[in-house]
């Protein structure tokens, strides 16, 4: 017969995992998604509706998705449900021929969108479409940048509640505060949503393409 003592002693000297079922840690979620794999459009969708219709032949080459030159506009859509609140896209985007934008970004904020337009109005416009009516153009939010074709830039969205700033080679260009205002997007950006990039008249190439939640 087994003294008090002496189970206490046992039970003391039995390993953990003897005790009770281990419990496996829940995976914890990734706060860095990459968007693109360099290899393939998984996880996209070509943008085929409303002004995009007449879009360039997309395809992944060379390590990036390329956009050719669309009447009036190629670009892709997001295949998933992006956050709404609270996350930054950081990506590289190139100019490959024409004059308009190279990359026009829509992105959700809260319950609504914005479009984030590199290289638009002849070229060299930076900005975000619309606030409180007003477009990319003519906002506070605009600014000029000689873009060269050819060449990669960096581009960093970040989206918080009261803050949506705007990097560009790693120079901010982009700093408001969208609460409070009226924030939408030109009905030629309708099929971007919820989260597009397309060009205007124009051929570019995406590449680095990741997502981070805050």
């Amino acid at each position: 017969m087994f003294r008090p003592a002496a189970l206490l002693l046992l039970l003391l000297l039995l390993p953990v995992s003897s005790l009770m079922a281990e419990e496996k840690p829940a995976k914890p979620e990734k706060k860095v998604q990459k968007l693109f794999d360099g290899k393939t459009l998984k996880g996209w969708k070509i943008n085929d509706k409303g002004y995009y219709d007449e879009h360039g032949e997309v395809a992944v080459k060379d390590g990036a998705i390329q956009l050719p030159k669309g009447d009036p506009a190629t670009g892709i859509v997001i295949d998933g449900k992006p956050p709404k609140m609270n996350y930054e896209i950081r990506l590289e985007a190139k100019r490959v021929d024409g004059t308009d934008f190279f990359c026009g970004m829509t992105f959700p904020v809260g319950k609504t969108h914005q479009t984030l337009i590199i290289g638009g109005w002849g070229g060299g416009v930076t900005g975000v479409s619309n606030i409180d009516g007003m477009a990319a153009v003519e906002n506070e939010t605009t600014g000029y940048t000689e873009f060269e074709n050819n060449r990669w830039y960096k581009i960093r969205l970040r989206v918080q509640p009261k803050q949506i700033q705007v990097w560009l080679d790693n120079e901010q260009i982009i700093d408001y505060n969208p609460e409070g205002r009226q924030l939408d997007i030109w009905i030629e950006q309708d099929t971007t949503k919820p989260l597009g990039i397309g060009t205007w008249n124009t051929g570019a190439a995406l590449r680095n393409i990741e997502l981070e939640r805050l």
